[in-house]
């Protein structure tokens, strides 16, 4: 199917082997690499529009999608993997017809940006893990287990009462919803939220309300176990990498993305100060600022990049296609 037009800022938007996806050019010519963007657990394309408007204002193309089991596309296996997240991105890039991008994502999508990264390096450009998790501590990997555990019953509490048509049941089922998107905006922006985050916690509370909730509990499920994916393969990491998260996040601590830049031949990390989880939402500005010097500075000559070289001929490739080329 041809992509339909959206708005200026938008070359292409459709959906592509059961994923949905938009492509932003950048707002002026030329293309200087295409960006993907990954998003996290329980959100989905929109909540990168901070970053489109800053990427594509500094002249890159910009692509987002909406991970299995969320917005509009389908749903993952009922016991998904990593690498079914990280197929479903090469699926979108040969679509797409890209050779290389800058690959970028947030606590769940970061840990499918670094397996892309890892098992399709030839492909990346550069990969930033923005609030990743990385060997949880017992505690901590107790207290996610438990908030996947919930998620699960309330979606079986729910299921149950819509097919029994037990009002009651329903709505308590909708009570413990609404309290544990509560507790998740807690973790996320601080309680009570900050009256200058307001609008960007109402933002994620809508789109958590309305997540398919199948497809939230069997990613959150993988997330909460998958914190140990990549201990002892960071060493294979080939192309630059950069850990980004907030001094104030205590699920994706400044000590885990230190450990995973540590271990990685071509990491560093970066702290914000004072920020939460939502980063990229609550402090937009720093966290731009940073995505843009890290691309910047992994697609200069000498910058240890194998795959520096292919920016300059896969922007002058983004630069040639039209909205109704990029989708063949």
């Amino acid at each position: 199917m041809k992509p339909d037009p959206s708005s200026e800022s938008v070359v292409a938007h459709g959906e592509l082997a059961g994923t949905r996806y938009g492509v932003h050019a950048p707002k002026s010519a030329p293309a200087r690499a295409t960006v993907v963007l990954i998003h996290g657990v329980g959100m989905n394309q929109s909540v990168w529009t901070p970053q489109i408007e800053a990427l594509t204002a500094a002249r890159y193309e910009v692509v987002v999608y909406d991970m299995l089991g969320h917005g509009a596309s389908a749903l993952p296996p009922a016991e998904p993997t990593l690498e079914d997240y990280a197929g479903q991105l090469e699926r979108l890039f040969d679509g797409l017809e890209l050779r290389t991008a800058h690959v970028a994502g947030h606590s769940m999508g970061a840990l499918v940006a670094l397996e892309f990264a890892l098992t399709r390096a030839s492909r990346t450009l550069s990969v930033a893990a923005l609030n990743a998790v990385y060997a949880r501590t017992p505690s901590q990997r107790a207290a996610v287990m438990a908030r996947a555990a919930l998620l699960q019953d309330g979606r079986d509490a729910a299921v149950e009462a819509n097919e029994t048509n037990e009002a009651n049941e329903a709505a308590e089922a909708t009570e413990a919803t609404a309290s544990a998107i509560d507790a998740t905006l807690a973790r996320w922006f601080g309680d009570p939220v900050p009256a200058p985050l307001a609008a960007a916690a109402q933002t994620v509370r809508e789109l958590l309300r309305t997540v398919n909730p199948h497809g939230y509990a069997r990613t959150y499920r993988l997330f909460a176990a998958a914190d140990e994916a990549h201990v002892g393969r960071l060493a294979q990491l080939a192309v630059p990498a950069l850990f980004l998260t907030g001094e104030c996040d205590p699920n994706s601590s400044p000590a885990m993305s230190r450990a995973m830049a540590a271990a990685a031949p071509l990491g560093r990390a970066d702290v914000i100060a004072h920020a939460r989880h939502m980063m990229n939402l609550s402090d937009a500005d720093a966290v731009n600022a940073r995505l843009l010097a890290f691309f910047d500075a992994a697609a200069r000559p000498g910058a240890d990049n194998p795959n520096a070289s292919n920016a300059a001929s896969e922007s002058s490739a983004a630069n040639e296609s039209s909205a109704g080329e990029r989708h063949v």
